[in-house]
């Protein structure tokens, strides 16, 4: 559910991008992180939304905590560190040195669950990229990919899309 304090914040980002977008139509992500934590500084935002950005800080933290606790490959022991932790599914984690092996069963069933998902997902963008650059060169004339997709592919602006962000 996204509430009006996250919406707020969307924007704030969005606007921000857009801002710091070059000509060429890029923008680094530490520029934006740097711009976004300046705006959010200077801005006179309700309690709410202020609520809601230390909420996604607090996430932000958190996830940053497990993926730098995630279990890694060693030098000695494999995978194997008593203070990483295992992602158990449905927001359960549990320190390494204390998994058992209904735990180890789960984990690798989560993780063999993710990798295909992640595979799927990687030959989505290969097909799609195979596919945009193989009309690219067939049509020389095109420079950008969305006069590529409204030409060849017949795309067309979905209001209900986040449309009109480049034009905010």
């Amino acid at each position: 559910m996204t509430t009006t304090a996250d919406l707020r914040l969307q924007h704030i980002v969005e606007k921000t991008a857009v801002a710091l977008t070059d000509t060429a139509g890029r923008f680094h992500k530490r520029h934006l992180t740097d711009a976004v934590r300046e705006q959010l500084t200077r801005e006179d935002l309700d309690p709410h939304i202020k609520a809601a950005a230390l909420d996604k800080l607090a996430q932000s933290l958190v996830t940053g905590f497990g993926e730098h606790r995630n279990p890694r490959r060693r030098r000695t022991n494999g995978l194997f560190h008593p203070q990483d932790v295992i992602k158990l599914g449905n927001g359960i984690w549990i320190w390494m040195a204390r998994a058992t092996d209904s735990d180890l069963l789960e984990w690798r069933r989560l993780s063999r669950k993710n990798r295909v998902r992640v595979d799927l997902a990687d030959n989505e963008v290969q097909d799609y990229t195979d596919e945009r650059l193989d009309a690219f060169r067939a049509h020389t004339d095109v420079l950008y990919l969305e006069d590529l997709e409204r030409v060849v592919f017949g795309w067309a602006e979905d209001h209900d899309d986040q449309a009109g962000l480049l034009g905010s």
